[in-house]
């Protein structure tokens, strides 16, 4: 099996993250593959923002769980059961601020390249479309503001990583979801 497939089957969704910080130069390397993404014409309709500031990503998390707690009571009550952290503790959330709502196709391509190329580098990582809760929020305008999204972008993806703390098994395959049409 050849490297990349090798990387792909591998690849799981870390959700126990290390209080390891990540160098300047692996943020670099995941923020290269983002914008590696292929997109429909070539539009790239989305901003990336790498956020290794532990302590944002601590009032995006606390702010997502307020928002939760408010209109969400069994989403709440399920991450509140397995610790109350929406962010696992990561060190590092690639945030993909989109021009609309449309362009989630282009953003979800992105973020496989990122969770990929975390795989590749040894990190684990987890794609998290909850990292739009607290932008949701009564302090979301405020929040993409310090995240400097561009005006008039939206939440696309997030893609937390890090050094994982535990390994955990790919998910198996299932292959009675591919026909063969010959």
């Amino acid at each position: 099996m050849n490297e990349t497939l090798k990387t792909i089957a591998e690849r799981y969704s870390c959700r126990d993250f290390a209080d390891t910080p990540l160098s300047e130069d692996l943020v670099k390397a995941l923020a290269g593959a983002a914008l590696a993404a292929p997109s429909g014409m070539n539009r790239q309709p989305w901003h990336v923002v790498a956020i290794t500031d532990k302590r944002l990503i601590d009032e995006l998390d606390a702010e997502g769980m307020r928002v939760l707690a408010a209109s969400d009571k069994a989403g709440y009550e399920r991450i509140a059961s397995r610790g109350g952290k929406l962010f696992y503790n990561a060190p590092c959330m690639i945030m993909v601020a989109a021009e609309s709502p449309g362009s989630a196709m282009d953003c979800g391509i992105l973020s496989e390249n990122v969770a990929l190329a975390a795989h590749s580098l040894g990190l684990g990582s987890v794609i998290c479309g909850m990292a739009g809760v607290p932008l949701s929020g009564p302090r979301g305008d405020e929040l993409k503001k310090r995240m400097k999204f561009p005006d008039g972008y939206v939440f696309g993806v997030a893609i937390l990583v890090g050094t994982a703390k535990s390994g955990k098994a790919p998910h198996e395959p299932d292959w009675t979801k591919v026909t063969y049409i010959p």
